[in-house]
């Protein structure tokens, strides 16, 4: 099918970077709030749904993801430290949003406290943070997906919302004092308050005083040179300290002081590696891949906080350390092997103990509070839904609390992890998923998807959209990347920066090894990727077309030169580099695939979505690239474009809304990679 695209007009604008001229036509849809950038908008979003909306496919899609998503769930039973109050999540299947109840202990009534379902439909709770008695519940209200709520004090008891409001910009973070005197909180500042632009950053820690205005709020932990670094404040489970981050993405400094002090004491400085702090019993426990890739642990004493101080309690291990939890009396560590979980339990002396025996292989995480008994698991596969267990340490046996009433014939799928050579001889495992009596024929619908960035790692976990995927009769392909946490900080750090041309060379080798070893041809390989993973479909979509059929690149960074200049962008100059720098220009522009679209290529069929509330990538990265796309292949496979009314970074805020947009983008892969 040729189709028509909207007209497109050119403004010529030629930006100098270190004495190489860029030319940039589009830069004026950077605008996105001027009305000729929305005109253009609706012309392209009914050009995208007068193909998409058609398909057979959607209607399929959206029946299967409808029994997927929609059942009655709920969360972990949270007990609060002091006292026997819970609190939870519940869903049922009918509703679009997550409910917050709370019960007086474990057979009291259930009493709902907040719902948002009640709420406008672009309204959605953001978070909600008990106090350690439960008295009280701080939340946070967003609107359309903009991650950007003022905190409100609800009076459990009573259901009253305070006087209380926290005024700021993207608030969060909150940590209460034991007393419930007030809560540490992070914040951006207003407008006006820094230079215009600025007020995305300079992110901050407060102390607000319960029952006070939050002009009153006191400033305790911040950084008045470098606007990029985040700041979080955390109170101790014992409540006597208090531990500050301040954080860059792979890096941190940690801080800590005593409660009725203001004095602020060093822990780790210099942002020479990433740091995870506990403080249990006056011993300050230490996760860290200072000098060891994979991660260690330390030990010190809380008066003897200081590097020279510490002591080994852990030794890093040939498996990729990812978290420690004090629950329970003990220490909860969870490694990734092979880019799945195993969780080993040591004493608080470090003495190993036991492991913890999982399902399956898969993605757990642990729960609880150091001075209490209960320990909770949540596990997930690719075909084991998000489940949660009650952990008995003396038994080492897991017992069901809740899981998904789906209807899902696992039997008829497998899993696997195989592993092949990048362009450049390293070794890259990748998890497949597909029909066990799948045929190596080169005719599978294939599904390639992946992220290489941020220390995120890849791990096995229940998707409703692989699931859709594998019902249809395709095949799933996961590749843990480069730039990815599966494998320590080498791992990482060998897809970031200068290197991060590795990251779209490992997935440029997975796409031809599916199709070496016959698992899928490139008339049927289509590729979906999200954020980060936008960047890396749409970079391998330029570099190497002709491996692909169909491209979903959604939320996506795709102009790395102009990147850092809009919203909060500039933090991830640590992982991207910027084209201010001129070593780094270099690099960045062979790869930005806005800069590398050329003409006369057959590019592969292209689905671009983002966001109009996204509060992490702007717009403009997927109008332009979609301009660009249409005008030097007009004639070729077709480009559209879909931006996502009342919707954030992560989506729509209705599970209704969410179920449309998966469809929509599945429906279009599968449409692509089922023509010959």
């Amino acid at each position: 099918m040729q189709f028509k695209y909207p007209k497109t007009k050119k403004i010529e604008k030629i930006d100098n970077y270190h004495g190489t001229k860029v030319s940039d036509s589009y830069q004026w849809l950077e605008n996105y709030s001027n009305k000729d950038v929305k005109e253009w908008i609706k012309k392209q979003e009914k050009l995208a749904h007068s193909f998409i909306d058609k398909l057979s496919q959607k209607k399929k899609i959206q029946k299967r993801l409808n029994e997927l998503w929609r059942y009655d769930e709920r969360t972990i039973p949270w007990e609060v430290l002091k006292g026997k109050r819970i609190f939870f999540h519940e869903r049922k299947k009918d509703d679009e949003k997550w409910v917050y109840f709370t019960q007086e202990n474990q057979s009291s009534e259930k009493v709902e406290l907040i719902n948002p379902n009640k709420w406008g439909e672009k309204d959605s709770l953001s978070f909600v943070v008990p106090s350690v008695d439960g008295k009280y519940v701080a939340f946070g209200k967003d609107k359309g997906g903009d991650e950007n709520p003022k905190i409100k004090i609800m009076h459990v008891e009573s259901k009253k919302i305070l006087n209380d409001s926290v005024t700021g910009w993207k608030q969060g973070r909150v940590s209460w004092l034991h007393d419930n005197s007030g809560f540490y909180y992070s914040r951006k500042p207003l407008k006006g308050d820094v230079k215009e632009g600025e007020e995305y950053y300079w992110d901050e820690v407060y102390f607000h005083k319960l029952g006070t205005s939050s002009s009153e709020d006191k400033r305790i932990f911040f950084c008045k040179e470098k606007k990029e670094y985040y700041h979080t404040a955390s109170v101790t489970e014992d409540g006597k300290y208090v531990i500050f981050y301040r954080s860059t993405f792979g890096k941190c400094e940690v801080y800590f002081k005593k409660i009725n002090s203001d004095k602020i004491i060093p822990i780790a400085e210099g942002f020479d590696a990433d740091y995870q702090i506990n403080i249990v019993k006056d011993k300050i426990i230490i996760k860290t891949n200072l000098e060891a890739s994979k991660g260690k642990i330390f030990v010190s004493d809380i008066d003897k906080p200081e590097k020279n101080n510490w002591q080994e309690l852990i030794p890093e291990s040939e498996d990729s350390l990812q978290d420690v939890s004090a629950i329970s009396g003990n220490l909860y560590i969870e490694y990734l092997h092979k880019a799945h979980s195993k969780i080993k339990i040591y004493s608080l002396e470090g003495r190993y103990l036991k492991d913890v025996k999982l399902p399956d292989i898969g993605s757990a995480e642990v729960y609880g509070y150091f001075s209490k008994k209960n320990v909770w698991i949540r596990f997930s596969s690719f075909l084991f839904p998000f489940t949660t267990y009650k952990y008995d340490f003396g038994k080492n046996e897991l017992s069901l609390f809740f899981k998904p009433p789906i209807n899902l014939k696992v039997d008829n799928f497998s899993t696997r992890q195989v592993e092949y050579k990048s362009k450049d001889g390293t070794k890259v495992t990748m998890f497949l998923l597909s029909r066990k009596n799948v045929k190596k024929d080169g005719e599978n619908p294939a599904l390639l998807t992946g992220y290489g960035g941020f220390n995120i790692s890849m791990t096995p976990y229940f998707s409703a959209t692989y699931v859709s995927w594998l019902e249809a009769g395709g095949i799933v392909a996961i590749p843990n990347l480069r730039g990815g946490g599966e494998y320590g900080k080498e791992w990482h750090e060998a897809g970031k920066l200068e290197k991060k041309q590795n990251v779209f060379d490992d997935f440029i080798s997975a796409a031809k090894f599916l199709i070496k070893e016959k698992y899928t041809n490139p008339k049927k390989l289509a590729i979906y990727g999200v954020s980060n993973g936008g960047l890396l479909v749409g970079a391998v979509a330029m570099q190497r077309p002709e491996l692909f059929r169909a491209v979903v690149c959604s939320v996506p960074l795709l102009d790395m030169l102009r990147y850092h200049r809009l919203s909060i962008a500039n933090t991830w100059a640590v992982e991207y580099g910027s084209s201010e720098n001129p070593g780094q220009f270099e690099y960045i522009y062979k790869y930005s695939p806005y800069h590398n679209v050329r003409k006369n290529v057959k590019y592969p069929a292209m689905l671009i979505t983002t966001s109009e509330n996204d509060a992490r990538v702007d717009p403009m990265h997927a109008l332009k690239m979609v301009a660009k796309l249409q005008e030097f292949n007009p004639n070729g496979e077709p480009i559209f474009l879909l931006v996502r009314k009342n919707s954030g970074h992560a989506g729509g805020t209705t599970i209704s809304k969410i179920i449309e947009q998966v469809s929509e983008e599945i429906a279009f892969l599968m449409e692509k990679v089922d023509t010959n």
